[in-house]
């Protein structure tokens, strides 16, 4: 029966039996913050429970999507650990209570398939209730359950909790005998991958709290006795249902891993239904695979996405964890673009949206995965090197230092360090590796602390500002202002004169000059105070309300008190001033063409130039980068004014003006509108009409992180500037071709095929001269104890392929009586490789090419018996690795 019938049946089951049906909640559990994923199909219904509130039903049946992560690292190694789930769950609120709860899973269960059941039989059904709770094991004796199939335990198993404070109760669940051939006689007591549990029924009868494990909490008071939560494992009962040996073979899961299973060459057994450990290590890994991408799929169709924290980090450690696995498994292209959408269509029956999202749903995945093969690529080689040192030095422990620089330098995530070390047999230093993140994080800290008040004490900056109030900024109506110096600051505090070449920074009483904020940068211009003048270099306001001034002497001296006069670089401000109008039009526009979820997520305003990040999912069309470009100089054309003004945030937000990324905002706040085209919250300096950008051109579009992307920009005479440039090259190039300038986009790429075309009739003759020896290296071969052996060398720069091709090559030489073992170094970008290949006469003698690898490499490597690979050590050990494969062969029983 396939999941999708069962998911069918049990909600008609339910639903003729006076339940009301309710949607799945989506994943993120959004609505409690105790929790990052809904864990089971009771989570939306806590506050009718805890009776905060009033459900509209007095029954309800859903099919809840589940998250679990604690038990991660058991996920492939039973036949019953899975990370996404489906909870199949009936509820009472206030209704019945347990007879109820017992009798309709009894029916659903044994019902006759004819009938609208799941035709389980009765007999091989083993209920286990709470140790104390003799109604419920007398309700299952009346049933007609044998007393000896209904067995009591204890807390950790039958009193259940979500984790969190808030309701729990003593349960009942249902095991499913599967028969001798899963394990030991007994019931689950004995063996629970034989007697496999299917459904639990709760009776919600305490409210917990000071939850510190299964067994360890407070009951803090009683619930009505009339309130049922059950929960049905999907995937276990249809694994049951469907006759096959776990939930990594149901429907939804078998096709991903069969795909996973072909791409690597593995062969996954019928039968894999092994206690806990005992799996062979690539069924486990293509497990891993099949549950991880599944998982993957379903969070980020919920808006999920991967990142470095929450829920984004659980899914990156998901898809990270399933990636390394494939790799693991001998394949090393992406995987995703094959697995996912397998995953979707496996889904998609219970799940349209999942198909009708899968654009969006890709391009993150894709992304990811892309961005980890780099991490991988550079990271693995590292932590190799870093494995093999410990080992030799005899240590049992990779330093906190050595796991940092992985992280800090090449990207590489911390668990994934510890995964890898862990099987290779080591330890981490976890506590020398969180203090030095919280050192980078210090010192990250102090960097921004001493960029925007330099190395003051604050308390200067303090004292200043409880001297005369905020300083007064005048330069949304002025450039130029006459002031009082307020301050003066140095090195070391409040000073009160300030000489030639000194570098202080000022507090005026009032200022035209603009501090550093929303992206924009800050005012330079010139302070002349007295007999002495000051260049203004930078402006930063280091506490609320206080402008300072960060400027060099460069005549006389100042002194605190006097008066001067303040002016800013116009031309500059008037050049950030266009950069800064033309980020709200890039804004507005991006959204016009990618929808509101496309909002700024940081930006930079500088003379001429801007750079403009937004939230989306994937790269951006070049068609749709031009259609903005256009969009954006046709609001220019149309001269549109410019206006700002201060209101209220509600009424900021009644007129629909957007809010930026990364500001906090008062109830006041000032609104700045391009026409009718643009509206935001902005206390940045602008242009008073649009026409004044002149013009504006996207240079760049990129990632800057999952679901971040960049524009570039120029503004203006930049932009002029840049397309004149673009102009002289295209005159050059088509004067080099011989053609007319709008062919030379034509020409290029024609030269360019041609140069592509030479390359690969290049490999083809590289190929041809590696496999030109491989009868003279059979002619050759060493007699290793009765197996004839070759180990050779490629051409440096040799490609993957073509070695590979050799040592087939050179293997299919030999006759096929004579055990025959090939041994192909090479060496490629200062790292060597190594392939195996070994025919079927060596194979029964005993020998695998994978063992050879492996015992070559310290246990990297992968492959099987036939043939094998491996590398990332440095180039000089090649010659190593093939005296390390005649070692291995002569010491051979």
């Amino acid at each position: 029966m396939k999941t999708a019938e069962v998911k069918r049946r049990y909600l008609a089951h339910f639903e003729a039996n006076g339940h009301t049906v309710v949607p799945s909640a989506p994943l993120p559990a959004i609505d409690d913050p105790n929790l990052l994923f809904i864990n089971a199909g009771m989570v939306q219904f806590v506050p009718y429970f805890l009776g905060q509130q009033t459900p509209a039903f007095n029954r309800a049946v859903s099919v809840q999507k589940c998250i679990r992560t604690p038990d991660i690292d058991e996920v492939g190694k039973t036949s019953r650990h899975g990370t996404f789930f489906q909870m199949n769950g009936n509820f009472s609120f206030g209704d019945y209570f347990k007879e109820g709860a017992i009798n309709l899973a009894w029916e659903l269960s044994t019902k006759p398939v004819a009938e609208g059941g799941f035709g389980l039989d009765p007999s091989r059904i083993w209920p286990t209730v709470y140790l104390d709770d003799d109604e419920a094991f007398n309700l299952w004796r009346k049933i007609g359950v044998p007393e000896a199939h209904i067995v009591r335990r204890g807390k950790k198993d039958n009193y259940w909790s979500m984790g969190i404070p808030g309701p729990a109760g003593p349960c009942s669940e249902l095991f499913y005998d599967r028969g001798p051939e899963y394990g030991r006689d007994g019931g689950p007591e004995v063996d629970e991958d034989r007697f496999m549990e299917f459904w639990n029924l709760v009776f919600m009868q305490y409210e917990i709290t000071d939850v510190k494990s299964k067994e360890d909490f407070t009951i803090v008071g009683a619930l009505p006795k009339q309130n049922i939560d059950t929960g049905m494992g999907l995937e276990r009962i249809s694994s049951i249902l469907q006759g096959v040996d776990n939930l990594y073979e149901i429907d939804e899961v078998r096709p991903i891993l069969a795909r996973a299973a072909e791409m690597t060459g593995k062969k996954y057994g019928a039968h894999s239904g092994h206690v806990a450990g005992e799996s062979h290590p690539d069924d486990v890994r293509l497990r891993v695979i099949a549950d991880h991408v599944r998982t993957a799929l379903m969070l980020i169709g919920d808006g999920v996405v991967p990142a470095n924290d929450g829920r984004g980090y659980v899914l990156r450690r998901i898809m990270r964890r399933a990636i390394r696995a494939i790799r693991l498994l001998g394949w090393q292209e992406p995987a995703l673009p094959i697995l996912l959408p397998i995953a979707r269509d496996c889904m998609a029956p219970s799940y349209p949206e999942l198909a009708e999202e899968f654009g969006r749903i890709s391009t993150y995945a894709y992304a990811e995965e892309d961005t980890f093969l780099s991490t991988l690529k550079a990271g693995t080689t590292i932590l190799d090197t870093a494995i093999t040192e410990t080992k030799q030095s005899g240590a049992k422990q990779l330093s906190g230092s050595q796991a940092f620089q992985l992280h800090d330098t090449y990207g590489f995530p911390i668990d994934l360090t510890l995964e890898i070390a862990q099987e290779q047999g080591l330890q981490v230093d976890q506590d020398g590796f969180r203090r030095l993140m919280a050192d980078q994080r210090n010192r990250a800290k102090a960097d921004a602390k001493a960029r925007k008040t330099g190395h003051a004490d604050l308390s200067a900056y303090r004292s200043a500002l409880d001297a005369g109030g905020a300083v007064e900024f005048t330069g949304y109506q002025e450039v130029v202002r006459e002031s009082r110096v307020r301050a003066l600051i140095g090195e070391k505090g409040r000073i009160e004169v300030a000489g030639e070449g000194d570098f202080v920074e000022l507090v005026l009483d009032t200022t035209p000059f603009y501090a550093e904020g929303g992206g924009q940068q800050a005012d330079t211009g010139v302070i002349k105070v007295g007999g002495g003048r000051l260049e203004v270099v930078d402006v930063q306001q280091p506490l609320p309300g206080l402008i300072v001034h960060k400027a060099r002497v460069i005549q006389g001296e100042v002194r605190s008190g006097e008066s001067g006069l303040a002016e800013i670089d116009v031309t500059r401000r008037k050049a950030i001033s266009r950069s800064h109008t033309a980020t709200h039009l890039v804004h507005q526009t991006m959204r016009n063409f990618l929808g509101e979820s496309a909002t700024q997520a940081g930006s930079l305003n500088a003379p001429g130039r801007l750079r403009f990040d937004f939230h989306t999912p994937g790269a951006i069309n070049p068609s749709v980068l031009f259609d903005v470009e256009q969009q954006i100089n046709e609001v220019l054309l149309r001269d549109l004014e410019v206006h700002a003004f201060t209101t209220s945030q509600e009424e900021a937000r009644r007129l629909g003006a957007m809010a930026l990324f990364g500001e906090k905002y008062g109830d006041e706040v000032r609104v700045v509108e391009v026409g009718d085209y643009a509206r935001e919250l902005c206390g940045g300096t602008h242009v008073a009409r649009s026409g004044q950008l002149g013009l504006v051109k996207i240079l760049t579009e990129s990632s800057i992180g999952s679901g971040v992307r960049r524009v570039e920009a120029l503004v203006g005479i930049d932009a002029f500037g840049f397309l004149a440039k673009e102009h002289l090259l295209v005159s050059r190039l088509a004067d080099m071709f011989r053609v007319p300038g709008d062919q030379v986009a034509d020409r290029v790429e024609q030269t360019v095929t041609a140069l592509r075309d030479a390359e690969k009739e290049l490999e083809k003759l590289r190929a041809q001269m590696v496999l030109a020896g491989a009868g003279a290296l059979v002619d050759q071969a060493k007699d290793l104890r009765g197996v004839a052996f070759v180990g050779t060398e490629a051409p440096e720069g040799a490609a993957g392929n073509d070695v590979r091709t050799l040592a087939q090559d050179i293997r299919g030489k030999f006759d096929p009586a004579r055990p025959a073992v090939v041994a192909v170094t090479s060496r490629s970008n200062g790292k060597a490789s190594l392939i195996v290949a070994i025919n079927a006469a060596a194979k029964g003698r005993g020998l695998s090419a994978g063992d050879l690898v492996k015992g070559a490499l310290s246990g990297r490597g992968g492959g099987n018996a036939d043939l094998a690979q491996g590398g990332g050590v440095a180039a000089a050990e090649a010659p190593n690795l093939l005296a390390s494969i005649e070692k291995a062969l002569s010491e051979a029983s």
